[in-house]
C-alpha cells in the first residue's frame, strides 16, 4: 500500500472515498497540515478496491480557496496557486468549512505569536 506517510505532529480530520473530475475515483484526506488525495482501482461489482499513486499532496497554506458548488451533484472546490480541484464529496459543506477550519488553526499555529485567542 503506497499511503502517505503522517508527518510529525499531523492529525487526520476527515477521509472519504470519492472522484475528481480530472483524476478520477480515490480517496480525499484532510489533514491538520495538507490535502491527500490517493488513487483507487478496482469495482464496487467485486467488492475490491487498491490504493494507487498519491496523485496530490497539498499543503494547507497553498490552497488559496475553498468552497462548494453544484446542486443536484455537489463538489468541494479547492483551488490553489496553480491548480483548481472538484471533488464529489458526500457532504461538500462540511468538508469546505473544515479544510477553511483547519487553513486558519494553521495560519495561527505558524506565526509563532505568542499571544492566544
Amino acid at each position: 500500500m503506497n499511503s502517505p506517510k503522517p508527518q510529525p505532529g499531523e492529525k487526520r480530520i476527515l477521509q472519504e472515498d470519492c472522484a475528481e473530475d480530472k483524476l478520477k475515483n480515490g480517496i480525499l484526506t484532510l489533514t491538520s497540515k495538507r490535502i491527500v488525495f490517493q488513487k483507487t482501482e478496482g469495482t464496487m461489482a467485486t467488492l475490491s478496491k487498491k490504493t494507487g499513486d498519491v496523485l496530490l499532496d497539498i499543503p494547507l497554506e497553498r490552497i488559496t480557496s475553498v468552497r462548494s458548488e453544484g446542486f443536484l451533484v455537489t463538489k468541494v472546490v479547492i483551488v490553489t496557486t496553480n491548480n483548481t480541484y472538484k471533488f464529489g464529496v458526500f457532504s461538500t459543506g462540511k468538508w469546505a468549512k473544515e479544510i477553511e477550519n483547519q487553513i486558519k488553526v494553521n495560519r495561527l499555529s505558524g506565526s509563532n505569536s505568542s499571544s492566544t485567542n
